[in-house]
């Protein structure tokens, strides 16, 4: 078994499969630029879909859109594996507190870039879904079964204080500890557009765990909707207009953060 899993270690730090695994972090740039650039369009009267599936829909309608989605369906199964390789293998040396919470975070992004791989298929197979009825199917069905309603009102806590964080993240610009960069100049940038991009995904997420909660709360599961669902109820709001396009803009700079990352960061 030992031997097993020291095989497997070795098989997930392999240099192939990190220069993968930094196409992933790319993909993910390219996905939040998208959905940045369907909120500003949002905001300025259009149509979109403001999330992963929309972004995934404007991918596939670029020239070599079959190519490009399966390349990109590889990143993310690489940087899933590499993320789920850190959760098992990884941060043993830390202390008790600080290796749970680690592991954690590693096994969550890979559940994150799964979930990418999955839509990025799921599209280029042609099996397409509209996202926002998804959304709300799933929080009817949980408010049905035993216990649905507690666990919506966690689900919804739960992202909202994942956008906290990466906001909080952003202010205190703590994402550079896990990059490599090479001059002050290009820290600069990095640091700027890495704080907007934090802070604006933060704010998206945040919306979006409350929208989860209230339409909890007031038993509407219909008003669960997602990050589409969400940005298109706040362009709503009094100076929500401005506000999404600010929204669009933020994830346009982590999005472009992002890719950065694919190049700078310590893996």
């Amino acid at each position: 078994m030992n031997d097993a899993a020291d095989a497997a270690e070795d098989v997930t730090n392999s240099k192939p499969l990190e220069i993968a695994a930094r196409a992933g972090f790319a993909v993910s740039g390219v996905l939040h630029f998208l959905i940045g650039l369907v909120a500003i369009r949002l905001a300025m009267g259009g149509q979109g879909q403001a999330d992963v599936s929309g972004a995934v829909e404007e991918l596939a309608g670029q020239p070599a859109g079959p190519l490009l989605l399966w390349t990109s369906f590889a990143a993310c199964v690489a940087l899933a594996i590499w993320q789920a390789s850190d959760a098992i293998f990884d941060f043993g040396h830390l202390p008790t507190k600080k290796k749970i919470g680690n592991k954690l975070k590693a096994a969550l992004q890979a559940v994150v870039y799964t979930a990418f791989a999955l839509t990025l298929a799921s599209v280029a197979t042609g099996a397409r879904s509209d996202n926002r009825e998804s959304a709300s199917d799933m929080t009817v069905n949980l408010m049905k079964s035993p216990g649905g309603v507690a666990l919506l009102v966690v689900i919804g806590v739960a992202i909202a204080v994942t956008g906290i964080i990466y906001a909080i993240r952003g202010f205190r610009k703590s994402f550079l500890k896990y990059l490599r960069v090479p001059s002050q100049q290009t820290r600069t940038v990095v640091t700027a557009v890495g704080v907007v991009g934090y802070v604006a995904k933060g704010f998206a997420l945040l919306l979006v765990g409350l929208l989860v909660i209230i339409a909890t709360v007031t038993a509407h599961p219909e008003e669960s909707t997602g990050l589409d669902g969400s940005l298109k109820a706040l362009r709503e709001q009094p100076f929500g207009v401005y506000l999404l396009a600010a929204v669009g803009v933020g994830l346009i700079c982590y999005g472009i953060f992002m890719v950065v990352r694919a190049k700078l960061a310590k893996m």
